[in-house]
């Protein structure tokens, strides 16, 4: 008689892997390797603070699998569960988050009455970080350039038409105001999560709590935006853990403070936003001061 596990002596047999999962990891590894991706199915795709609001789009579009890639790669949109596929092969029904709204997007199914809208059809805005790097993108990955990204007035805007019809004003994000907002003396206005690697901390986090992530200004650094909630995570080699920014009336008087209390400061930095400081407390914990631009 037999041990069951006379059955691990014997060779291992190469099997040819399904197609369709193989199309699909080849699909992951390429985004993973050319566009920083994280590497994640769609059925675990992480939670986010995005919810169904009074107005939601509902696009109908050519090829829905190659409009959410997309959609992810052009505008950090993260994928809401599976997409529910027909028995024709036709994406019937998926979904992205974006920021705090969901988007709904199908294929084409004449039958029913929706098909693509045809030219001149509904223009839908979207809040990204950067309108220009946003619209350079999109071109990038098959989108065409309608109108140039320019402030008439009313801050960054452009227009784009994605590779499967629907047309995008990229509007300038109220979060990706140049420098913090203005805070109340001693107030904590402004939150970097200091981490050893950025792509499992994403991960996790983008897992755990819902955090999204947008491409910083500086390397390995990343906007990030959750529920109540938003900052930058920025990896390398530095103390690991939270560092806050604090705002003060006067900038070097609150520095004279930090010694006498036996605290370290750093060299006052002069930028558009306001003068900044590195400091570290009396227990080694660093953090830094903003004096704000508008102060009286």
């Amino acid at each position: 008689m037999l041990e069951p596990f006379d059955a691990l002596r014997r060779p291992s047999e190469r099997v040819a892997p399904d197609p369709d999962f193989a199309a699909e990891l080849r699909d992951d590894l390429r985004r993973l390797i050319l566009n920083g991706a994280e590497m994640t199915t769609t059925a675990e795709a992480p939670a986010t603070a995005a919810e169904l609001r009074s107005l939601t789009p509902y696009l109908v579009v050519t090829d829905a699998r190659a409009a959410l890639d997309f959609y992810v790669e052009a505008f950090g949109a993260t994928r809401r569960a599976d997409p529910i596929v027909m028995d024709d092969g036709r994406v019937g029904h998926a979904e992205v988050a974006i920021g705090d709204s969901v988007l709904m997007l199908a294929e084409e199914y004449p039958e029913l009455g929706n098909v693509v809208a045809p030219e001149g059809g509904p223009l839908v805005r979207i809040e990204v970080p950067d309108p220009r790097a946003t619209a350079q993108r999109a071109v990038e990955l098959g989108a065409e350039l309608l109108r140039p990204v320019e402030d008439r007035g009313y801050g960054l805007a452009g227009t784009i038409k994605d590779p499967f019809g629907q047309k995008w004003l990229l509007a300038q994000g109220a979060s990706a105001a140049a420098g913090p907002k203005p805070a109340r003396h001693g107030e904590a206005m402004y939150f970097t999560f200091q981490v050893p690697e950025s792509s499992p901390a994403k991960a996790f986090y983008g897992a755990v709590l819902g955090w999204q992530f947008t491409p910083g200004s500086t390397a390995d650094a990343w906007r990030f935006t959750g529920p109540g909630l938003e900052g930058g995570l920025w990896a390398g080699n530095r103390q690991v853990g939270w560092k806050l920014m604090y705002a003060v009336d006067d900038l070097e008087a609150a520095l004279a403070r930090v010694r006498e209390q036996g605290g370290q400061t750093g060299e006052v930095e002069n930028h558009p936003y306001g003068n900044t400081a590195d400091c570290t407390d009396n227990q080694g914990i660093e953090f830094w001061l903003w004096e704000k631009p508008d102060r009286e």
